[in-house]
C-alpha cells in the first residue's frame, strides 16, 4: 500500500545528509565537550561549529546561540527567564507558551491573552494597547503550528522596541519556510526546533540578542555560558545545525516546491468536495500548511480512514491531538466545537510529489462521502454535504 506522510508540523524525517553528519559524533569524536583533553576539544570545536552554522542561519552572533532539549525549552526560558511582570502574548500560542503563562501567573505574573481575528491573525493594535508600565516582555508566535497563519512580527517587533519592551517569538514552525530577519524584526529571543527541519528530536535552540538579560532554568555545570547546564548534546547539536544549514540552502526551492503542492491540494479538495471551508488565513500562511474544514463529518473519522488509505495527516496540533477538548486555536479564530470537531491539518514536506496530492484527491472524496452518508449531522434527503466528482 501507498504510504504518503502528511503530519511535517508534528515531525520530520531525519535528512539522510543530517544523518551521515551525525554518525561520527556517537562513537567517534565522543568526549564531553566540557573535557580538556583532546577527546573532550574534538567535541568542543564541532559544538563552536555548529553554533557557528546556526547563527549563521540566523543572521546572529556565535554567542547568541544557546542550545535547549527542543522548542518547548526555550519557550520556557524566554518566559521563565525574564523578570517577574506584565506578559502579553495571544490565544493561538503553542502550549509551550500558552502553559508556561499559567506557571507565571501563579508565580505572581500578570498576562493579557490577545485575541485574534478570523483568519488567526493578531492586531498589533491590541498589543500596543495592552502595553503597560510593567510589561517586560510580548510572545507571538512566528506562525501558528495548526493554521499556519503568519503573523505580522515586524510590526510587533517595532511596538516592543519603541515602547522598551522585550520581544519573543516561537518560530519553531516558520523557520525555514519564510522569511527571518531579526534585526527587521526587532526580535530580542526567538524559539527553534530541531525535529520540524528535517533535524533529530530532542534538540532546538534559543536566539538571545546581547545585552538581554535572562535567568536560568536549570542550574549546574554552567554549560552554554551559564544559561543551560547540561553535558551538550553534541551528535544531535551537529545534526540540528546541519539541518539548519540545509533549510537556508533549500529555502527557496524548498518555499516554491511546498506552495506549489499545497496550491494543488486546497484546489483539488474544493473543487471535488462541497461545504469545505479553509481554516487560517488564506494568503499569509506557511507554503505548507492546509488545515480544512469539512462540515457534517467527523475530523478523527476522517483521519483514521485516510489512515486506511496509507496517508497520514492531523487533527490538530500533535502536542495535544491525543485531547478530546476542542482545539484552542480553531476556538480562538471563531469556529464553533461541532466544526472544530470536522477539522483535517495537512502538513506537507520535502519528500512530497504532486502524486501523493493527487492520491489524495483521488480517496478524499470517496472517504467524506461515506461518511456524511452515516453522519448524524447531515439533514434526511438534504443535497448538503454530499461530495462532488
Amino acid at each position: 500500500m501507498k504510504r504518503i506522510y502528511l503530519d511535517h508540523a508534528a515531525t520530520t524525517a531525519v535528512d539522510r545528509e543530517v544523518v551521515q553528519t551525525m554518525i561520527p559524533y556517537f562513537a567517534e569524536t565522543f568526549g564531553n565537550a566540557s573535557s580538556l583533553h583532546s577527546f573532550g576539544r574534538d567535541a568542543m570545536h564541532a559544538l563552536g561549529a555548529a553554533r557557528q552554522t546556526v547563527a549563521d542561519a540566523l543572521g546572529a552572533e556565535t554567542g547568541e546561540i544557546f542550545f535547549t532539549s527542543g522548542g518547548t525549552e526555550s519557550d520556557n526560558l524566554a518566559l521563565k527567564g525574564v523578570e517577574t511582570g506584565h506578559i502579553i502574548t495571544s490565544l493561538i500560542e503553542h502550549p509551550a507558551i500558552l502553559n508556561t503563562c499559567r506557571y507565571l501567573e501563579n508565580h505572581g505574573c500578570d498576562v493579557t491573552y490577545l485575541p485574534v481575528d478570523s483568519g488567526g491573525l493578531v492586531d498589533p493594535g491590541n498589543i500596543e494597547s495592552a502595553i503597560r508600565n510593567d510589561t517586560k516582555i510580548i510572545s507571538i508566535m512566528h506562525a501558528n503550528n495548526e493554521i499556519g497563519t503568519i503573523q505580522p512580527i515586524a510590526e510587533i517587533g517595532t511596538i516592543a522596541r519603541d515602547n522598551g519592551v522585550l520581544f519573543h517569538t516561537d518560530a519553531v514552525q516558520s523557520f525555514g519556510k519564510t522569511e527571518t530577519d531579526l534585526q527587521k524584526m526587532n526580535i530580542d529571543m526567538l524559539s527553534l526546533s530541531s525535529h520540524k527541519i528535517y533535524g533529530p528530536k530532542g534538540v532546538g535552540a534559543l536566539y538571545v540578542r546581547d545585552g538581554t538579560e535572562i535567568e536560568p532554568l536549570m542550574h549546574g555545570g554552567g554549560h552554554e555560558s551559564g544559561l543551560r547546564s547540561g553535558t551538550e548534546n553534541v551528535a544531535g547539536i551537529v545534526g540540528f545545525a546541519k539541518a539548519a544549514s540545509l533549510a537556508i540552502e533549500r529555502f527557496e526551492s524548498d518555499t516554491r516546491h511546498l506552495t506549489n503542492l499545497r496550491e494543488m491540494l486546497i484546489n483539488g479538495v474544493m473543487d471535488t468536495i462541497d461545504d469545505v471551508h479553509l481554516n487560517g488565513h488564506p494568503t499569509k500562511r506557511l507554503p505548507n500548511n492546509v488545515n480544512l474544514r469539512f462540515d457534517f463529518v467527523e475530523g478523527e473519522a476522517m483521519l483514521l480512514h485516510l489512515d486506511l488509505r496509507g496517508i497520514a495527516v492531523s487533527t490538530g496540533s500533535a502536542c495535544s491531538s491525543a485531547s478530546k477538548d476542542p482545539s484552542h486555536v480553531l476556538l480562538a479564530i471563531g469556529l464553533a466545537p461541532e466544526n472544530i470537531h470536522g477539522s483535517i491539518r495537512f502538513t506537507l514536506g520535502r519528500e512530497n510529489t504532486s502524486e501523493d496530492i493527487e492520491y489524495v484527491l483521488g480517496v478524499l472524496p470517496e472517504i467524506v462521502g461515506k461518511l456524511r452518508a452515516i453522519s448524524p449531522l447531515v439533514s434526511k434527503g438534504s443535497s448538503r454535504g454530499s461530495s462532488s466528482g
